[in-house]
């Protein structure tokens, strides 16, 4: 629809009869009233649109996709809202109950204050794509803190009295037990915005000044499945298609928490999705559900372990095993044992690079002649911010930045982002991954037989024609897609390595 909307301060229904009724104002001209609809036969919304204006009504027809994101942008939170909201929010605030599980965020609320401030500070988290909340209280009052592309960024500080209303209200949601506040708890959380559903996990902790809060968004709607749409330069492209496409073996996928293993290997299982195959996947948790894909859940208090899961998935029959990561020996065993046994399993480890796996995995007991004969690839990533396009300008980094990464001589142009309102002032905007692919050729194997040391497999691995991790960051950076300082915040440890 190519047409100015009517922005929420104009709009002439409310966001329950548009959602409802699947109609949305679009403008007024020369006292006709344009409106948007999906369905050319939805007679009776318009008919009651005409009798509440008296207007003449114009219909344009639209996708039902387009729609949903027009009713979604028209009554979503403006900028500053919540900072607004918190400003003239009277003392006299306290938690009402619960409305039913998964509500819709933009629906009107006229209970206490501090559900209307909960329900902003949810919604403009998540239009501001962020992949945390932090609600975190001290003695000079509760902080709430988004992590955006990566890093906490200071947003708002509510009035010290509304501190554990909102903390209480959020436990409400989750199911939790309001009352007990010496233990840390875990829950989850279902809302909805428009036609999107969001998933919070929720964690809270006792800390010295009360309860700290951290709320994990997920957002489905914002997840790229498909290894095509993760960014990988060609050649990995190319090779790690190959290794998922196998009969058997073990890939790894290593890399620090948050830096986007999950979603690679979601990417993977589902390009591997069809009627001919049998995906099944054990998770702590399981963040989204894919279709046609049996995702089991971990539960300790059961109990039932990686190792106990994975040792029952082995009884179903499948084709491809994704285990969410190998915390122990058991479970490295279990998936060592059902590659042997023809099946391909995908999991991953904590380690700074590629060939620390092969060394972490020996360090928890499994038999090197094992791995030799099972491991068939390893990926090590690293999530950066890339420049905001809006603000992105040229300019010259320090000379320590540019020595560190060996760009003392280049003669290309640095690019970075100045601030404005699209990155919130901090010059990037989204993230993308850095790759290092390990294959294991029969020389490695060879290698890894010989020896365990990380740092002699990663020469082999090196002279094979593997690229490193701070390589990929530095065709980033040549490429303007980020900036130095990034790269060396991202591989500071990698690089020493």
């Amino acid at each position: 629809m190519h047409y100015p909307l009517i922005t929420q301060k104009k709009a002439i229904i409310p966001y329950a009869f548009a959602k409802s009724k699947r109609i949305l104002p679009l403008m007024e001209k020369e006292g006709t009233l344009w409106v948007g609809l999906d369905d050319p036969f939805n007679l009776e919304a318009v008919e009651e649109i005409a009798l509440l204006r008296g207007q003449i009504i114009t219909e344009v027809i639209s996708t039902e996709e387009a729609l949903d994101a027009a009713i979604e942008s028209v009554f979503s939170q403006k900028k500053e809202e919540t900072s607004l909201f918190i400003e003239e929010m009277t003392k006299d605030s306290s938690p009402s109950s619960s409305p039913k599980e998964g509500y819709d965020l933009l629906e009107e609320v006229v209970d206490a204050p501090v559900i209307r401030l909960l329900n902003l500070i949810l919604s403009e988290a998540i239009y501001q794509k962020a992949s945390d909340i932090h609600f975190e209280p001290s003695s000079q009052g509760l902080l709430v803190r988004y992590r955006i592309d990566g890093v906490l960024q200071k947003r708002h500080k509510p009035p010290a009295e509304l501190e554990l209303p909102l903390i209480s209200r959020i436990k409400v949601l989750a199911n939790l037990d309001i009352a007990e506040k010496r233990l840390p708890q875990d829950g989850r959380i279902k809302l909805h915005i428009a036609e999107r559903e969001i998933d919070f996990r929720v964690s809270t902790v006792p800390v010295s000044d009360g309860e700290r809060v951290v709320l994990r968004i997920l957002d489905k709607s914002n997840m790229p499945l498909g290894l095509k749409n993760l960014g990988m330069p060609p050649s990995i492209y190319t090779s790690f298609k190959e290794l998922i496409h196998l009969s058997e073996g073990m890939i790894l996928v290593t890399g620090p928490t948050g830096s986007g293993k999950t979603t690679t290997l979601y990417s993977a299982v589902s390009d591997l999705s069809s009627s001919e195959m049998n995906i099944m996947t054990i998770e702590d948790p399981v963040e989204y559900k894919l279709g046609h894909i049996a995702q089991m859940n971990i539960n300790p208090k059961i109990p039932l372990t990686f190792a106990t899961g994975l040792r029952h998935i082995l009884r179903q029959d499948p084709d491809v095993i994704m285990v969410g990561e190998i915390r122990d020996q058991e479970t490295a065993e279990i998936g060592i044992q059902a590659s042997l046994t023809g099946h391909l399993v995908f999991t991953t480890l904590h380690t700074n690079d590629a060939p620390s796996a092969i060394t972490r995995l020996i360090d928890m007991g499994i038999e090197p002649y094992l791995l030799a004969s099972t491991v068939v690839g390893v990926l090590a990533q690293r999530l950066i911010r890339s420049n905001c396009p809006l603000c992105i300008h040229p300019y010259t980094p320090l000379k320590e930045e540019l020595d560190y990464l060996g760009l003392e001589s280049w003669e290309g142009t640095f690019y970075r982002g100045k601030g404005c309102a699209n990155c919130f002032g901090v010059g990037y905007k989204g993230r993308m991954a850095l790759y290092e692919l390990l294959l294991m050729t029969p020389q490695l194997k060879e290698e890894v037989l010989k020896t365990g040391s990380s740092s002699h497999l990663r020469k082999v691995a090196l002279e094979q024609g593997m690229n490193p991790l701070l390589t990929s960051g530095i065709l980033a950076v040549q490429s303007g897609k980020t900036t130095p300082s990034e790269v060396i915040r991202v591989t500071r440890t990698y690089a020493r390595l």
